[in-house]
């Protein structure tokens, strides 16, 4: 064999590498051009791409500088043309890096019309999502291979980035009004129809619903308020009403408490027995009776509960569009919002993380269509304050970010006066058990307060006119807010149940 051919067969496998593997990033710099001479010479070219493509869109550095130069005039309404984009360019110190101006008229002189700039634009952008997926997974790759990095830490991180890339890159198009008209007129004649006059789902307190009109699809509802008035038990009482009474199926994240604490918690407000004595399991022979009749009621609810610690919203967004699709989860309550978190993107303070976890919860609730009620805590502002209307909570006591009140649809605050001693309001109404729903943000309705019945003792919210009648397989017996005496024949003997049953609304038991 020849020294030429030995040397040509030598170029063919040391090539080979690359023709299997090597690849190019997706690109297209023909079209970048056409694009940018179609914008130098149509004056409403930029209208027709300036929500597809931005800057960094352009794989060529020097397309980049000259899609700036002509945001920059289009912002300041100003003329883009050939002269005017040198100009600009000249300005901002970019003109040589641009190609100089022979290539800024060589530009221009390659496309005849902007007819097909929109569709060339769109091609430009898919090639720079692409390009940025490849940067991003080659970045998750090289750190799944670094042995000192946490691998449940990098799926959040490659979570967090992959939900930020889909977020710059989502993109929804407008709507001519005829079919959202039809969608409105259906949702009214839907609401028509029902007996109770609501829209949206019913919480089980009557006057709340009568305000809401029950909770409504895509809203972001806040329930605020200080530690101890009751916040998940007011949810657990609703999560009660909606899936055990209504049977609508909804889903319960708990940050804070375990599946079995939260599921303690819900059997005391359903049987309507003491905290104290589920955690100890010393229950008298009829409140055993009591249990076994009432705890049916949560067997087979649609009642879904995640006490994942800690949740990031893009694992609630995986969760929640799994619970809706498979199991037509109809409402979804997270508590709280302050502990959850947006790990695997870049934040300068807490209250921008807080400000990007509400914001992605009211996108979920419009891309899910249903209502998400989340807890939140209230600031200390409210203990400082003095007088009866001063521990009333206000819209400036959210804590840590303003962006809470302005991404959610309504805020709603738990007040209960008698935490402060304060036992009667200024019309001399009796305040002693009860909790104010204040409703100080309603977007789409009215505001206003609402008056429940608070029952510490069985962690339970109820409208103040509930009776209550739960009646017992072995001695029926009314547990409402005064208890009926249970017949002597069927009392137990005192060495079975030393306590007894209280009207006093004391601490929760749990």
């Amino acid at each position: 064999m020849s020294d030429t051919r030995m040397y040509k067969r030598k170029q063919e496998k040391d090539a080979q590498p690359l023709a299997d593997f090597g690849k190019i990033q997706p690109q297209a710099p023909e079209l970048e051009e056409v694009v940018l001479g179609a914008l130098m010479i149509e004056k409403d070219a930029y209208s027709l791409v300036s929500e597809i493509l931005r800057p960094e869109s352009f794989y060529e550095y020097r397309h980049q500088l000259i899609y700036a130069a002509i945001t920059d005039l289009a912002m300041n309404q100003k003329p883009v043309d050939i002269l005017t984009v040198k100009d600009q360019l000249a300005k901002r110190g970019d003109l040589e890096d641009a190609g100089g101006p022979f290539y800024i008229t060589q530009l221009s002189s390659k496309v005849a019309s902007s007819a097909h700039i929109e569709y060339h634009a769109r091609i430009i952008a898919q090639k720079y999502l692409a390009r940025q997926l490849i940067t991003f997974t080659s970045n998750i790759q090289t750190k799944a291979f670094d042995e000192t990095i946490d691998v449940d830490d990098l799926m959040q991180e490659a979570e967090g980035k992959l939900f930020e890339i889909s977020q710059r890159n989502l993109k929804k198009d407008y709507t001519q009004i005829n079919p959202v008209i039809a969608e409105a007129y259906e949702i009214l004649q839907k609401a028509a129809a029902r007996t109770d006059g609501l829209s949206g789902l019913e919480s089980g307190f009557n006057k709340l619903d009568k305000i809401t009109s029950g909770w409504q699809n895509s809203d972001l509802v806040i329930i605020a308020a200080r530690p101890a008035m009751g916040k998940t038990a007011f949810v657990l009482s609703m999560a009660k009403n909606i899936a055990v009474d209504f049977q609508e199926p909804i889903a319960l994240f708990s940050l804070e408490m375990s599946n079995v604490q939260l599921i303690n918690r819900l059997i005391v407000n359903v049987c309507e027995i003491p905290g104290e004595k589920i955690k100890s399991g010393q229950l008298a022979s009829y409140e055993w009776s009591q249990l076994d009749y009432k705890i049916k009621d949560l067997f087979d609810a649609p009642l879904y509960v995640d006490d994942t610690p800690s949740l990031s919203v893009f694992e609630l967004r995986t969760k929640a569009r799994r619970l809706v699709r498979e199991h037509g989860v109809k409402m979804i309550i997270i508590d709280y919002l302050q502990l959850m978190n947006a790990n695997g993107m870049q934040f300068g303070s807490r209250q921008e993380e807080v400000s990007t976890i509400s914001r992605s919860l009211k996108g979920l609730a419009k891309e899910l269509n249903i209502p998400i009620i989340a807890l939140s805590q209230l600031n200390r502002g409210v203990e400082s304050r003095e007088g009866i209307d001063g521990k009333r909570p206000q819209l400036s006591d959210l804590r840590e970010s303003g962006a809470i009140e302005q991404d959610a649809d309504m805020v709603c605050f738990i007040h209960r006066p008698e935490y402060y001693k304060i036992f009667q309001d200024e019309k001399g109404h009796d305040l002693r058990g009860m909790a104010e729903i204040i409703i100080a943000k309603h977007r789409n309705g009215a505001t206003g307060d609402v008056l429940l019945r608070f029952k510490g003792e069985y962690a339970k919210f109820q409208n103040p006119d509930d009776d209550m009648i739960i009646p017992s397989p072995e001695a029926p017996a009314m547990l409402g807010s005064k208890m009926n005496q249970v017949p002597e024949s069927q009392a137990p003997h005192p060495a079975e149940s030393a306590t007894t049953f209280s009207t006093d609304n004391g601490p929760l038991p749990f």
